[in-house]
């Protein structure tokens, strides 16, 4: 029987990649680029944020086994991860 966290987790990634598919067949079907590069845009807001619910849930799972010092490290991973993706 799998982790009700772990679950979880699998439930954001399958929705996410879901997400991925349904852009990329509506970006097909609009066959075009001015269009499909707004879909991507979505895709863009989507993602980071799915990037941060399922690291939350997996922190929330682990917060136990984590001290304050590797908590922090990880936490600075993230925003490093955000300020790459996000800034321009």
């Amino acid at each position: 029987m799998l982790n009700k966290i772990v679950m979880g987790m699998v439930a954001l990634r399958l929705i996410s990649g879901t997400i991925e598919i349904i852009a990329a067949l509506i970006m097909a079907r609009l066959n075009q680029v001015d269009k499909a590069l707004l879909v991507n845009a979505g895709l863009a807001f989507v993602g980071p944020m799915i990037l941060l619910a399922t690291t939350t849930l997996g922190l929330v799972g682990l917060a136990d086994k984590l001290s304050w010092n590797k908590l922090a490290w990880i936490l600075l991973g993230i925003g490093c991860i955000f300020v790459g993706v996000l800034k321009k």
